[in-house]
Parts: structure tokens; C-alpha cells; sequence
């Protein structure tokens, strides 16, 4: 039986593009304010979960909320199950959009949103290609399963739950990061070195309050401190300042009311897997800091972050730098930096480890550090590796439908991000991002080409239906 994919969808790109669009519109960030212990995250996240759900009952699918937390769409029968897994919860949206980032803006062949690439847009498509092969009536032999996550840009609570009330695919594919195909990722561990902070009378400055960043895995933004200067004449610190950020290329802002000065960075926010093409505003404000006359634990807390941390994402400070063939460098984001004089010290880290890494090895040497500097340190999250064989019949397919619908190299890659692939042992990313584009995820502006979207939508149909066969 031979298929024209793309022309399949190019039956359906009006209704495909109003269906992303509407997904889009929902604001499905986590909100503690909303959560209840019936909406664990929140009235947003519900509201997309049950837009799925909804169009799946009316599109014929079989459907299943599970306590809010996730939920899927089935089709077809067999005792082997394909799961699609997806995700409906997005990271904040940040500011300096050109548009409403919750408008899906349509323009220039592109949707803008926040999710739109990241994950709303592709579980569209990946909805759409099931539904092509179900309207098509095409008799498959396994079930097909499309799975959605709802915490998957926090601590992945929802398919921890999932997982402990449904089975697990006997193979599957996750439609969240690059073609041609992610067969490796790394591990991911989120923990934070922590101390309380003693107040230091008579010190000639004082840290009131130092924060910088939202997340574990998002490079800080945005970084502000507050400072008393007691007797000192703040003026001398705003001319270093302003040398400090020219001779760096950076910018900020320096205001002072009397005693109390504040000082802010702007940094530049990317996806924690690879720090180094942004700016942690957090860590270069920390780094100009360190300069001025601060004394016991304000100074304490900044000679550790610029000792352990500062222009520093391969944890060689650390002393857990590691690289391996398959999934290069351990890598190290600095999500979160706060501080109250008087109160807590806190340094939230995101770190990607290699698939060969000794984890415990590395976190005994994490901990020393932590204990040399009177800092506690505490697991948050932790995701083990993940990586299949290359020459699987999982990975062998879905080479030849990338090339098919590209002509070019289904190359093997092996990422620092983590996607829903390492929760089923036999399963690998695939797109939605083709090579060559911008890596828009977690950002400013992000959108989707619609384009790549309806390829991606073809090439995920036509996987379902050979990997059903």
C-alpha cells in the first residue's frame, strides 16, 4: 500500500494549523496559585490537558485522564503498544516578545508562541498523524498510544504518576527536540547547594538581597542586588560598574536612594543543556559584586559562586568534568542564585552528565565540596542516561522515513536535553527541529514553521505506520 504522506496532510493543514493555534492560546505554565490536589499544576495545564482530551473523544480516539496528572489517545489493538510521547506544559514566557506570546501570531510561514516548538506544536503533529492513520483505516497490528505529559519542564511528576498506574510502551518515539534521530541523552540531576546566613554588624556594606532566574534549566535573564552602603559613598561603585559592564559587553542599571543601592544585570536565556550560548546574568553579577567591600557571609557566598561557578558550565571548578564519545561534555547551568543577608544562601545547579559517567563517584565529590564551604547540598530531581542500540529496528526505520522525506543522512545524534524517550527503555527522539534551524525552545519570539510542522506531521504518520506493521 503505497501512502503519499505529506499529501495526506496538506488535506488537513487548515484544520491542523486552527487546532495548534487553539492549543497555543491556552496558557499551560504551572501555576502553584491554581494547583489543587485535583489540578496538581495548575487551572492552564488543566485546561490544555482537557483540550486533547476532548478532540481525541470527538475524532474517535479511545481516551483516559489520569487523575489530571497526564493522559492518552489510543487506536488500534495487539498486545504490543507504540507510545507517542508529547508534553502540554510550557516554561514561562519571559518578556521582550514581538507579539502576545499566547496570541499564536501567525506570520511570515510561522506560528509564534510560547510551546509552539516546544511541546505543544509537535504533539499537535504528532495527533495528526495519528488521526491521518486512523481515518485512512489502515489495519495495524500493535496499539498506538499517544501519550501527554504535563510537568515535563519541571520535575516530571506527571509520568512518574503515569507510569505507575498505565504500562509501558514496548517501543516508542518522542516528537520534543532534533532530527534526524536522538538515540542518546545524557543524565540530569537538579540539586542545590544551600546555607544560612548570619547577619555581620559593622561591615561597611551589606548584601541585603541578591536573585537571579526561575528555573533549573533556563540560564538567568535577569539578575538584581540590593545593597547597603552604611557610611560609603556609593558613587565610585557605579563608575566600576558601568566599566565593568562595558568591558564585558554587558548592560544593567545602577540606583541609589540614600543608603540603599540597586544594581541589576541583563543576561541572555537559553535551555540549560548548553549554557555557554547564553548569559547568566546571575553569575556576572556576582562577579562584579565580589568586588565591593562585603565582609563574613555576604562575601562568603559570593567567593563561592565565583570559585566554583563563574564562566564556568563543565564543572572543572567543581571537579566533576567528564566528556564521552557518545554524548561529549558534562555540562552545568546555574539556574537559580539567591540570597538574603541574614536568611538563606541558595545556588540552584542543572547537571547533564555524560552516558558513561560514574554518577556516585561525582556526586561524593559534589558533596565534599558543598561540606569544605559549609553549604548543604540536596537532591532535587535526578534522570538517569538513556541510550539505544543504533542498529535497533526502532532506530533502522525511522533512519529511512528522515531520508525519504529529506534526501539527506539520518545521522545518529546524542544530546544534553531531556525528553520523555528515557521513560520507555526502547525509545529515541525524532524532530521536530530540522537541521539548520534556529533553536527557538525557551525563548523570546519562539515559534514554529509551519512548513517543518506539516513534514514533521508526514513523517510521524508514516512512522506509526511502519512501525505497526
Amino acid at each position: 500500500m503505497k501512502i503519499n504522506w505529506q499529501k495526506e496532510v496538506e488535506q488537513r493543514k487548515e484544520q491542523l494549523i486552527k487546532d495548534t493555534q487553539r492549543l497555543l492560546q491556552i496558557k499551560s505554565t504551572l501555576d502553584e496559585d491554581t494547583a489543587t490536589q485535583d489540578i496538581p499544576f495548575g487551572k492552564g495545564i488543566k485546561e490544555a490537558l482537557d483540550f486533547m482530551l476532548d478532540l481525541g473523544e470527538k475524532d474517535g480516539f479511545s481516551v483516559k485522564n489520569i487523575d489530571n496528572y497526564g493522559a492518552h489517545l489510543e487506536m488500534g489493538h495487539g498486545d504490543e503498544l507504540l507510545g507517542i510521547l508529547g508534553h502540554l506544559d510550557v516554561v514561562p514566557e519571559g518578556e521582550g516578545w514581538t507579539t502576545d506570546p499566547y496570541s499564536a501570531d501567525i506570520r511570515n510561514g510561522r506560528i509564534y508562541a510560547r510551546g509552539a516548538m516546544d511541546d505543544k506544536g509537535p504533539t499537535m503533529a504528532a495527533y495528526y498523524a495519528m488521526k491521518i492513520v486512523k481515518d485512512l483505516g489502515i489495519d495495524i497490528n500493535k496499539r498506538v498510544r499517544l501519550i501527554l505529559g504535563t510537568d515535563e519542564e519541571s520535575d516530571w511528576r506527571c509520568m512518574d504518576h503515569y507510569f505507575e498506574r498505565e504500562e509501558t510502551p514496548t517501543v516508542g518515539f518522542v516528537p520534543d527536540a532534533d532530527f534526524p534521530i536522538i538515540y542518546a541523552e545524557k543524565g540530569i540531576a537538579d540539586f542545590t547547594y544551600e546555607f544560612d546566613s548570619s547577619r555581620h554588624e559593622g561591615a561597611e556594606a551589606a548584601l541585603v538581597s541578591f536573585s537571579a532566574g526561575q528555573r533549573f534549566n533556563m540560564v538567568p535573564e535577569f539578575a538584581k542586588a540590593v545593597v547597603d552602603a552604611g557610611s560609603m559613598d556609593a558613587g565610585q561603585w557605579k563608575e566600576q560598574y558601568s566599566q565593568y559592564c562595558d568591558e564585558h559587553g554587558l548592560s544593567g542599571s545602577f540606583t541609589a536612594e540614600g543608603n540603599e543601592v540597586t544594581i541589576t544585570m541583563d543576561g541572555v536565556s537559553v535551555h540549560g543543556m548548553e549554557p555557554d550560548l547564553g548569559v547568566n546574568a546571575g553569575l556576572r553579577l556576582a562577579e562584579f559584586l565580589i568586588t565591593l567591600p562585603f565582609e563574613g557571609d555576604d562575601k562568603h557566598f559570593l567567593e563561592f559562586v565565583n570559585k566554583y561557578m563563574s564562566k564556568e558550565s563543565r564543572g572543572h571548578a567543581l571537579g566533576v568534568a567528564y566528556s564521552d564519545d557518545i554524548t561529549k561534555d558534562l555540562t552545568i547551568n546555574y539556574g537559580i542564585l539567591s540570597y538574603e543577608h541574614g536568611g538563606k544562601g541558595k545556588i540552584a545547579l542543572n547537571m547533564r552528565y555524560p552516558v558513561t559517567f560514574d554518577f556516585e563517584s561525582g556526586w561524593s565529590v559534589l558533596e565534599k565540596v558543598g561540606a569544605d564551604n559549609g553549604f548543604s547540598i540536596q537532591m532535587k530531581t535526578h534522570l538517569g542516561p538513556h541510550h539505544v542500540d543504533a542498529n535497533s529496528e526502532l532506530v533502522k526505520t525511522l533512519q529511512k522515513i528522515y531520508e525519504e522525506h529529506t534526501g539527506e543522512e539520518a545521522e545518529l545524534l546524542a544530546i544534553g536535553g531531556g525528553t520523555y524517550a528515557r521513560a520507555i527503555k526502547n525509545a529515541v527522539a525524532f524532530g521536530p527541529l530540522f537541521p539548520g534551524r534556529e533553536d527557538v525552545a525557551h525563548q523570546k519570539d519562539e515559534y514554529i514553521i509551519i512548513e517543518d510542522l506539516l513534514k514533521a506531521t508526514a513523517m510521524y504518520a508514516q512512522a506509526i505506520y511502519e512501525l505497526t506493521r
